[in-house]
Formats: C-alpha cells, structure tokens, sequence
C-alpha cells in the first residue's frame, strides 16, 4: 500500500491503536520512522518498539504505554505535511502545553525532540507535536 504521507499514518495507527486499547501496534518501518519511534520511548510516551523483520519488508512493533488503563499518550498532531512544509528557527520552536508535550523537529543533524534542537541551536522542519 502506498502512503502519501508516512509520518501521518504512523501517528494515526498510534491514535486508533490507542482508541481500542491495544497493547501493540505495527507501523510498516523507515529510517524516519524508527527515529520518532526513538523519541517517543525516550520521553516516555511508548512503553518499548522493536523492529520486525520479514521476507519482504520490515515492520516496527510498538508497545503502547498505559498507567491505570488510561494512555500516557493523550494527542498526536501531525504539522509539517507533504502540501505544506512547517520549517522553524531554532528560537521559534514551540513548546506544546507548556512543557507536558514536545514537539519532534527534523534538523540537518537528525531528527530530534524541539527542546534538543533548541538547546544546539538547530531549526528543521516540524513534524509533529505528542502530548
């Protein structure tokens, strides 16, 4: 199945995967997307992911996180979009409520959360905000 949008349909199979209260959920798997994966174990929101391997293509496993059967994760919303490209500077990297979420910035030196890419003086493109 081709995907226009690949980083979008990550964070929708997490939301709907969340919606139903599943354990885990699939994601067909990209260098890109094993970074945000990355980032969302390393602030907490996902419990663990692993990656699949098959014959023909690979699959990122994630396990979702919950505490007292409620998710850690509450919103994903994609920004950046194929029709229109969100770039930011370093300075104007925005918090998401109030330091509760973060915000995943793409910058020349990888993909990282907005406050690492604030801290090294790094703007990119805004890909997505979870909280």
């Amino acid at each position: 199945m081709v995907v226009s949008d690949p980083i979008a349909d990550m964070l929708t199979r997490i939301r709907n995967a969340i919606m139903v209260r599943h354990d885990v959920v699939l994601v067909p798997a990209s260098k890109l997307k094993l970074a945000v994966a990355k980032i969302l174990k390393g602030e907490g929101f996902i419990a663990d992911y692993e990656v699949l391997r098959d014959k023909t293509f690979r699959v990122i496993k994630i396990h979702l996180k919950y505490i007292d059967k409620k998710s850690v994760i509450t919103g994903l919303d994609r920004v950046s979009k194929p029709g229109l490209k969100v770039y930011v500077q370093h300075k104007k990297i925005p918090r998401v409520y109030g330091g509760m979420g973060t915000a995943i910035v793409s910058t020349p030196k990888g993909v990282m959360t907005g406050h690492h890419a604030w801290k090294q003086g790094l703007g990119g493109e805004l890909l997505c905000y979870v909280w």
